[in-house]
């Protein structure tokens, strides 16, 4: 298989697990409807509270997590590879994980990924975020081989740390990914140009579903999930921020030709940084 149709399912997630989970296994049922055999949810698909408090009431441990359990039997049943884009899990000692999640056509977990940059950030219109008051950062980059392609994990904020891209792409990675609770304001901003430099500098696709519009806790998202080719081009894309399904056939043999024609992982070479003083000094 040289390529395969991929899904991204947008949503506005709210503060009730079990509604979200409805809406998310309806958009998941309309993907695999279209043709998808691999279908990607955004960040936090199970429940957005902007109260650290009431994130942690909502949420399960990842055994008795519903979500979890219901999109695993759903993948079996539409014998799809299902990326859960992360779910907020409950941990031992009140943090949180911000876990994505890759499951097979079998129902079977076959990865897992904790965020690993936390979105600690006060922004020009006021809006103030702490992620790593609630959430454990991970340390892991995986990438998955489904046997047709191989994919990177990522989440959101770490589509600003251009290494982990690198480093899956070393790795073989053929499709790397950005499921995302982009902030309007950052969204506008710096969306698109995000996704297309990670596509660029690693001559990969670039798969991103994504939250949008306003939330029940209050917060605004950005939508506009997204999936860009190995040159850079957007190839799909949801114009707005409600929810809904993309769809989109990726063909891999645009990755050989685009790391043919720009080398740029092979031609990588290590480095030292120094720092220098007026006097020409180096310092480090």
């Amino acid at each position: 298989m040289t390529s395969f149709v991929a899904a991204c399912v947008q949503m506005r997630t709210g503060t009730n697990p079990l509604k979200n989970l409805d809406v998310c296994e309806a958009l998941i049922k309309e993907a695999a409807a279209q043709g998808a055999v691999y279908v990607q949810t955004p960040e936090m698909t199970n429940v957005l509270e902007t109260s650290r408090k009431a994130q942690l009431a909502a949420s399960s441990f990842e055994a008795d997590d519903p979500f979890l359990q219901r999109l695993c039997a759903l993948a079996r049943e539409l014998n799809i590879w299902m990326h859960i884009g992360s779910l907020a899990i409950h941990l031992e000692g009140e943090k949180l994980a911000n876990r994505g999640y890759m499951i097979s056509p079998q129902g079977k977990i076959i990865a897992h990924y904790d965020k690993i940059h936390m979105f600690d950030v006060d922004l020009p219109n006021g809006e103030s975020w702490r992620e790593s008051e609630s959430y454990s950062a991970g340390a892991v980059s995986p990438v998955v081989d489904f046997g047709f392609a191989k994919l990177g994990m990522a989440i959101c904020y770490d589509i600003r740390q251009p290494a982990i891209f690198r480093g899956q792409a070393h790795a073989g990675a053929q499709v790397l990914t950005g499921p995302a609770a982009f902030t309007k304001q950052t969204g506008e901003a710096h969306w698109h140009v995000l996704q297309r430099a990670r596509a660029i500098e690693n001559g990969a696709f670039v798969v991103s579903a994504a939250q949008g519009g306003t939330h029940e806790d209050g917060r605004q998202t950005y939508g506009h999930s997204v999936m860009v080719d190995p040159w850079g081009h957007v190839i799909a894309e949801l114009d707005h921020d409600e929810p809904g399904v993309l769809v989109a056939e990726l063909d891999l043999a645009q990755v050989d030709e685009a790391r043919r024609r720009i080398p740029a992982i092979k031609n990588a070479r290590d480095f030292t940084v120094t720092s220098v003083s007026l006097e020409g000094e180096v310092v480090s």
